[in-house]
């Protein structure tokens, strides 16, 4: 089997998919994004493509080995995005030229459903309460929201009092034992991320997520110790190496990688290990579409420490398109009492609709992150 083109589509909402097709008539898909970069992966895989075309996709170790040491630079958020979609694409050929899943051909799954959380209240959060009570009746157990909106390196309490509302209202409306996760979205600085840990810490989170940038490592440790809640983070960090201090320094309780970003099936496999010797669970990062998806539920099948799955039906960025809407068979991610089983399908396990696709590939989409500022002018982290 030889690969025979390689092609990247742009699609709303802020989506990059990549097909890969081969001389015996099977293709692959996958999602190769960085959020408000897409061009930029796009460009990536072009460049790898000279690598890959002519060759036998079923041989992804090696070309996973290639496509990232062959560079003499390497690493970061483009070049493992671009990693990744095309990692994903060759292990859904390889799963169906086998007529097995993904997850077969890394051992068999260890479990038949995960947990899904769902989003709330947008960038700037707020009517969190009624957002989780429509998910709580939807069937899901948990939420994710974004904690604060801008913050500066020493801020009001007044900031602090609004976060500590709203995690209050959700926690009254739905309940003690409701998941809610708190994503402080690297907004926070370390003297302030260390007075909203220990003040949230009444209302037993599901985790903290990028208390404060994933760069601040002497600044984990810190707010760690400040609180007894789970601290999450990783869809910043893009390989092995990435969260080989982050895990040796025990900062963290939950790592976050994310497949579309961390390299791949491949790569994320092995943080995913990495983690679990360091008694690290796993709740990988997937605010994006579908193929990007089925991919981590790959993944979660055969990670033991995985506990819980992010999913992007409904959420804010999803503008004009949604999870659902380029799958033949949309029922493959059909949520039930707040779980997702695990495809069984060859493959990632969907069928992607390649006319829609290419329908949309043609409006195509330039999403790019807000630019926002504090009150005095400066930058404020999104």
């Amino acid at each position: 089997m030889k690969i025979t083109a390689i092609e990247t589509f742009i699609v709303p909402p802020r989506w990059c998919f990549v097909k890969i097709s081969t001389d015996e008539g099977i293709s692959g898909w996958g999602e190769p994004v960085l959020e408000g970069r897409a061009a930029s992966v796009a460009a990536c895989v072009e460049e790898l493509s000279d690598y890959l075309i002519g060759r036998d996709p079923r041989l992804i170790q090696d070309h996973w080995t290639v496509m990232y040491r062959a560079g003499f630079y390497r690493g970061g958020g483009i070049h493992m995005s671009a990693i990744a979609g095309l990692d994903q694409a060759l292990w859904d050929i390889k799963g169906k030229d086998l007529g097995v899943p993904v997850h077969a051909l890394l051992g068999g799954q260890q479990r038949d459903r995960i947990r899904v959380y769902s989003w709330i209240g947008g960038d700037r959060p707020g009517d969190t309460a009624r957002m989780a009570r429509d998910c709580g009746d939807r069937g899901f157990t948990a939420v994710k929201m974004n904690g604060t909106e801008e913050m500066q390196f020493v801020d009001s309490h007044a900031k602090v009092d609004q976060v500590l509302a709203r995690v209050q209202a959700i926690r009254e409306e739905m309940g003690p034992d409701f998941g809610i996760g708190i994503d402080f979205h690297g907004r926070v600085h370390r003297p302030m991320a260390k007075v909203l840990a220990k003040e949230l810490e009444p209302f037993r989170l599901m985790f903290i997520e990028e208390p404060v940038l994933s760069e601040h490592t002497e600044a984990l440790r810190e707010i760690a110790n400040h609180c007894s809640t789970p601290i999450a983070l990783g869809e910043r960090l893009y390989t092995r190496w990435d969260f080989k201090a982050i895990l040796q320094g025990g900062y963290v309780d939950i790592i976050q990688p994310d497949p579309s970003h961390s390299g791949g099936i491949t790569e994320t496999y092995r943080i995913a290990a990495m983690a679990e010797a360091h008694d690290v669970a796993l709740a990988l990062h997937c605010p994006l579409g579908p193929i990007a998806l089925a991919a981590n539920l790959q993944l979660d099948a055969v990670c033991y420490n995985a506990f819980i799955q992010e999913q992007s039906l409904g959420i804010h960025y999803n503008q004009g398109s949604d999870l659902l809407d380029y799958l033949t068979d949309p029922s493959v991610f059909a949520y039930d009492d707040g779980f997702v089983a695990i495809p069984q399908g060859p493959g990632l396990g969907i069928e992607v609709n390649e006319e829609t696709v290419r329908q949309m590939a043609a409006e195509g989409h330039r999403w790019r992150n807000p630019v926002w500022r504090h009150a005095d002018g400066s930058f404020a982290e999104w």
